[in-house]
């Protein structure tokens, strides 16, 4: 298995932002389930993700798919006394860091409250208007 995404599975439930950015390219791209949108930039996405390991409870991969820069990883998780299951597709760049995360995540529920955490979080995290500014 490459020691990335090895490395990825200590790292995500922990929400510790600065260990996920060592992960991530400089313009990774990270399609979240909870919208159609794309996070673009290695702060606002190690951001993004610190928070979500921090909403997510009882986090662990189940499987793990792929090989060379494609990978699927299939977890399961709670948000609040929700249950939630879902599929981080991640490929690697040439350097070994992830440069597209996409998550498909189930039920809709689920997302729904994924959804609410983190517009509560992000509202709340001054770092989020900076990052705004720089899209504008």
């Amino acid at each position: 298995m490459h020691p990335t995404i090895t490395r990825i599975q200590d790292v995500v439930a922990k929400g510790d932002d600065a260990l996920i950015a060592d992960l991530l390219a400089e313009d990774i791209r990270f399609m979240p389930p909870t919208y159609y949108a794309t996070w673009t930039g290695r702060a606002p996405v190690a951001a993004v993700l610190g928070h979500v390991g921090q909403v997510f409870s009882d986090f662990h991969y189940r499987r793990i798919m792929g090989s060379g820069v494609d990978w699927a990883l299939e977890f399961q998780c709670r948000i609040g006394d929700l249950d939630a299951v879902g599929v981080d597709l991640i490929t690697l760049n040439d350097d070994g860091l992830i440069q597209v995360f996409e998550v498909a995540m189930r039920p809709l529920k689920s997302v729904s409250a994924l959804r609410e955490a983190m517009n509560a979080r992000v509202s709340t995290d001054p770092r989020f208007l900076e990052f705004r500014k720089a899209l504008s």
